[in-house]
């Protein structure tokens, strides 16, 4: 019954022999079967315009439900032949047992919701039906986050390693070879092939791309946000780093990563969800809560550092004790190991772009800076106020321009440039 309106189902089997295609005289017998639903005549345009899509609605959220998530990996069969292989996502994360900030975690679940449900207005507007995620932070719960978006939209993952792969060609063959409904992965994009990170070298020049044999940034942007973007729909492309500010500018803009999650340091919000997962606390507050909530405003510790402590121990009172303890060896350190790297790395970055040069003229001490760190080289130079009018009148300044000169060609890398000669 559907509004007042009686149908029935009817489930029919038939079966029937056909004659083999090796012999002439045997039969093998062949199985027809499918459903019949009889309703009456004057309620046709009611049972086509609305109960078949209701029940349509009704068979693609059943069949989701059962629907087992796969992790699909990439697996290299010889020089040349290469295939995804697929197992079983078992990862129990939700977005209940993520440790995320609330408003955060409300956002990114509207996300998921409202792109699942614009395929008319992605069609309407010309856009391949997709989105793009970029999670990023230290130890934070990236690969955690992923299985929740996986189990709450029942997508399948795909695990690109970009190692993998040789050329753009091959990319592009297990790029097609995914499903639509899925979740194309590439996790720490920054540590991948060095043909898709940063294009541009350490002077801040645009490196060039060969064509050819060889996996490249271009090959990748193609298929993300180029013509290819279109074969196929209903895609979720995510990448994960530690390292944001390594990466190609091109790859963060709109259209290709839409949607930019910060995955901090642990608050206090995101550790009741793990004491929550751990030790069951959902329901109460334990007393030594406030302790911890004022401790995590003045100490940087990851979620998965928070729930390393709270693993130790099934009692409650035992696994937070260890966390205050940790809490406040963070905070007596002042710098965690996070951010010692982050600092280190900086440093390096800035040895690599600033060189500095010491020069003595008619007993002026000159200091000259070269400084790379923007998109064009300056040199800039600098010498003692007093000396300021001997600088102006004397022949310092023709000098200089003489010494940059000599400095300009002394950094100028020899290029050998040849032609290739194509016949057709």
């Amino acid at each position: 019954m559907y509004e007042g309106v009686p149908l029935k189902w009817k489930f029919n089997s038939m079966s029937k022999r056909s004659s083999s295609s090796s012999t002439s005289s045997a039969f093998k017998p062949e199985q027809k079967q499918y459903f019949e639903l009889v309703f009456d005549l004057q309620h046709k345009e009611k049972v086509i315009n609305l109960y078949l899509p209701y029940v349509l609605e009704t068979f693609e959220a059943m069949k989701n439900e059962r629907k087992i998530v796969k992790l699909h990996t990439l697996v290299r069969i010889d020089a040349f032949k290469i295939r995804w292989e697929a197992i079983n996502l078992e990862h129990p994360a939700t977005f209940q047992k993520v440790a995320m900030e609330p408003e955060l975690k409300k956002t990114v679940l509207e996300d998921l919701d409202r792109f699942v449900k614009r395929k008319e207005f992605y069609q309407s507007v010309g856009r391949a039906w997709k989105r793009g995620y970029l999670l990023y932070g230290l130890g934070t719960g990236k690969s955690s986050l992923i299985a929740a978006m996986a189990n709450y939209l029942k997508f399948d993952v795909y695990d690109l390693q970009l190692t993998h792969l040789k050329t753009d060609m091959e990319l592009r063959k297990v790029l097609l070879s995914t499903s639509n409904k899925s979740i194309l992965v590439i996790e720490d994009i920054d540590c991948s092939q060095p043909g898709v990170q940063d294009r541009k070298n350490a002077n801040g020049i645009r490196k060039p791309e060969l064509e050819g044999n060889q996996l490249t940034l271009s090959g990748l942007l193609n298929f993300i946000d180029g013509l290819w973007s279109s074969c196929g729909e209903e895609r979720i492309v995510v990448f994960t780093t530690n390292h944001k500010s390594k990466l190609d500018p091109a790859l963060l803009r709109s259209g290709r990563m839409d949607m930019h999650i910060h995955m901090s340091y642990c608050t206090y919000e995101g550790f009741k969800i793990l004491a929550c997962n751990y030790l069951r606390t959902c329901e109460q507050k334990h007393p030594l809560f406030e302790e911890i909530e004022s401790l995590l405003k003045k100490t940087k510790v990851t979620p998965a550092q928070v729930a390393e402590q709270l693993m130790k121990s099934e009692e409650a009172e035992v696994a937070l004790q260890g966390l205050i303890t940790l809490l406040k060896q963070k905070k007596n350190q002042g710098k965690d190991e996070y951010q010692e790297e982050d600092e280190y790395e900086a440093q390096q970055i800035k040895r690599q772009f600033i060189q500095q040069f010491e020069d003595t003229h008619e007993g002026i001490e000159l200091k000259w800076k070269l400084n790379a760190l923007s998109k064009r080289k300056e040199f800039e130079f600098s010498f003692d106020v007093g000396h300021k009018d001997k600088g102006e009148q004397s022949a310092c300044l023709p000098y200089l321009m003489e010494r940059f000169k000599v400095m300009n060609e002394e950094a100028k890398i020899v290029k050998l440039h040849t032609c290739k000669l194509r016949w057709f």
